[in-house]
């Protein structure tokens, strides 16, 4: 168990490591408030595992420091930023990027892609379209394509057992095997279901990137859609009032005829409800973006090439911007500038990442086919507590009592 907790804290680590690998900083990012390396070749990589895991550390950084802090990761300086008004302020020609893509990318030991901000631009455009044409092509399938792919890195058996790593490694070959014959399968042909790759196959990208871009897409909307399904799930329990308008809404729009993408566009208090809980779990805790060109920041400066992480989980828990930000209260979405503030943030609007986009969806089919039929109630007694990773979810599993509605 401790060891398993010891890689569930490093885990998002790892990544940052590959990316300040492939990287480094060109020059430090001096007269940034924060903390000394706590030794000298990993930086203060034990005061981030004694913290329990990253965000947890950027939490107490913050709270010592201010909006934006400094560290150390072995030998290299890193900066985050915990507020609104500093993302506000970030200059970052990077910002269109996929937050996932960065340190995915690294993981897998991608390398392609990292183009300018008109190619980033095109590569998003083409992964929206590529969501938008496959769910509607493939909606009546949606619950049926779930994926265990991304377990491999995520349950920390990894580093535990060699098999297991082997079974990881064969497994993403297999994944990108599959990928690649699917690629030439689409190419140059018309098909009446349309699929992800589809629109990366027509947007003229390398083979190479659209393999990456698979990849990635697959992983990223694997772990954040299952992770925000059983986070909704579990928030809806803890509040009858939520659930009883939550239901009346799907009721209203859907009645008793079938569930549609044309429908779903009408469930308002529900994608607020999703919001909220993307908020409340602080379902993305970090993530991160490489600086491009200098920017500054109030009076600091961050140097070209500086790794920058965003403190998502810090922002989205700070009472300045969020009302009593530790309630789950859809209704704070009602007011436009909450909505505006969490389209900056990435998770909503234009900003939105591909995968999110996805998640949403596939957890509003989720809610409406559940809430219709049923209430969902927590056991009492029950503490739920939080593992906090690349995304958030229970340390332990957590369960649920249900009954019918009709």
């Amino acid at each position: 168990m401790l060891d398993f907790a010891i890689f569930a804290v490093t885990f998002l680590l790892a990544l940052v490591a590959a990316v300040l690998y492939l990287y480094p900083a060109s020059r430090q990012a001096a007269g940034i408030p924060g903390i000394t390396p706590t030794e000298e070749k990993d930086g203060n990589l034990p005061d981030i595992v004694n913290s329990g895991s990253l965000h947890e550390f950027l939490v107490n950084l913050h709270e010592r420091y201010g909006p934006v802090v400094s560290f150390w990761f072995g030998r290299r300086p890193v900066v985050s930023l915990g507020t609104v008004d500093v993302l506000k302020q970030h200059i970052n020609p990077n910002k269109t990027s996929d937050p996932f893509e960065t340190m995915l990318k690294s993981l897998l030991r991608y390398h392609s892609g990292g183009g300018n901000v008109s190619e980033n631009y095109t590569r998003k455009k083409l992964c929206e379209n590529g969501v938008t044409n496959s769910l509607q092509s493939n909606f009546a399938l949606l619950l049926k394509v779930w994926s265990e792919i991304g377990k491999g890195f995520l349950d920390g058996s990894l580093d535990k057992s060699p098999t297991r790593k082997k079974q990881y490694e064969d497994a993403l070959m297999q994944l990108e095997s599959i990928l690649k014959k699917i690629v030439e399968e689409r190419k140059g042909r018309n098909f009446s279901q349309h699929i992800f790759i589809d629109s990366l196959v027509q947007g003229n990208l390398n083979d190479q990137q659209i393999l990456e871009d698979s990849v990635i897409f697959s992983l990223a909307s694997c772990i954040i859609t299952a992770k925000l399904c059983t986070w909704a799930i579990c928030f809806l329990t803890t509040s009858e009032e939520v659930q009883k308008k939550l239901y009346e809404e799907i009721d209203q729009v859907f009645g008793k005829g079938p569930i549609t993408p044309e429908k779903i566009e009408q469930l308002r208090y529900c994608r607020h409800v999703l919001c909220e809980t993307v908020r409340t779990a602080k379902l993305t805790p970090v993530s991160a973006r490489l600086q491009d060109i200098e920017g500054k920041i109030d009076k600091f400066v961050i140097p070209r090439e500086t790794l920058v992480l965003y403190a998502l989980g810090v922002v989205l828990q700070d009472p300045s911007t969020w009302p009593s930000p530790y309630k789950f209260d859809p209704d704070r979405f009602d007011d436009e500038s909450i909505m505006e503030t969490f389209s900056l943030l990435g998770f909503s609007g234009t900003q939105e990442c591909p995968e999110l986009r996805f998640a949403y969806m596939v957890t509003t089919v989720l809610l409406s086919v559940l809430v219709r039929r049923l209430h969902l109630l927590s056991v009492e007694g029950q503490v739920i507590e939080t593992k906090y990773e690349l995304v958030t979810s229970f340390k332990e599993e957590a369960w649920i009592t249900v009954s019918k509605r009709y």
